[in-house]
């Protein structure tokens, strides 16, 4: 039984962290209660553990967290950020730019401003507190949870490496997109940071990705 087949059926889903992931992501997570994050995998190069995309004046724009160690087998666990650009200033700038002006931003913006600022050493632990950051939005009630050993088979509904930046989520069967009115542009840009979606509708956020789950 391949994975779209089995999606709804389990209560648990195991997956990679993402930094503030694409609604495709929470598309996967909204139909279980309890989510497992892989915490002992390596890192993988070019994967949205570490970059997200959001939607700007010049369109859609890529921010990315450097790191340190990120050559060679790399445990996810071991990665961590490197804080000698200034990242999080640039961010927050970009940021700032981007969304200032959308209905939600400052409802929003002092709980990420914490997380972004909170100078967490590792990049899974920072994921792991913006998802949790980001659940809360939602208002979604669920259990999170990290592995204690790597294992190729289990029990949950397994999406490890299944949400790639190539190819990219119309290849998947995730996600169907919900129209919702965006800060810049004419034609509506899909699958962003879950940023751009929270900013946006605010408290619909939730139902919107539920609305924008493939079985819906």
């Amino acid at each position: 039984m391949d994975w779209e087949s089995f999606l709804f059926d389990m209560k648990g889903v195991l997956i990679e962290s993402h930094f503030l992931p694409g609604v495709e992501y929470f598309c996967a997570l909204g139909q279980h209660d309890s989510i497992v994050l892989e915490h002992h995998e390596n890192y993988v190069k070019q994967s949205y553990r570490n970059r997200c995309y959001i939607l700007t004046t010049t369109g859609v724009e890529r921010l990315t967290i450097p790191l340190t160690n990120k050559h060679g087998k790399v445990r996810i666990s071991d990665i961590m950020i490197d804080y000698s650009y200034g990242w999080q200033t640039n961010f927050w700038r970009t940021l700032q730019s981007a969304y200032a002006a959308s209905p939600f931003f400052e409802h929003y913006s002092d709980d990420l401003r914490k997380e972004i600022f909170s100078g967490e050493k590792f990049l899974f632990d920072l994921n792991h507190r913006l998802l949790s950051m980001c659940l809360m939005w939602l208002r979604w009630n669920k259990q999170v949870s990290v592995t204690q050993t790597y294992a190729a088979e289990t029990s949950l509904v397994d999406l490890r490496n299944v949400i790639s930046a190539k190819p990219d989520f119309a290849h998947r069967n995730i996600i169907r997109p919900q129209v919702y009115r965006q800060v810049f542009g004419k034609a509506f840009v899909p699958n962003l940071s879950v940023l751009d979606l929270v900013f946006c509708v605010g408290p619909e956020a939730g139902h919107t990705i539920l609305a924008s789950t493939r079985e819906n």
